[in-house]
């Protein structure tokens, strides 16, 4: 079975999250994909890099999260999303390459 890297994981999770919130209007349900995909991120984190990096990255995912809705106000929504994502994506390679 083919491995999908942890980076992808936690970018689609905040991308999918914000997509499926917005085109079904139901918050909580873009609320459970990404709290899904940040769960199995931080398993494949705590399993790759051990538990001080899957803490770590997890709290940065959800800052991440956090942090996109005061930039959406500055950048638009959709450019806040992907660069939030595509943060947690960089420092999900750069943490987990060195550990596997």
């Amino acid at each position: 079975m083919a491995k999908v890297p942890t980076a992808a994981v936690a970018a689609g999770g905040l991308v999918g999250g914000y997509a499926i919130a917005r085109w079904t209007k139901k918050r909580p349900l873009g609320g459970v994909a990404l709290a899904a995909a940040g769960s199995v991120a931080a398993y494949e984190w705590n399993r790759q890099a051990g538990p001080r990096a899957a803490t770590a990255l997890t709290t940065a995912y959800v800052a991440a999260f956090a942090g996109s809705h005061p930039l959406a106000k500055k950048l638009g929504a959709w450019p806040a999303v992907f660069t939030v994502a595509g943060t947690v994506a960089a420092a999900s390679w750069a943490v987990t390459r060195r550990a596997v």
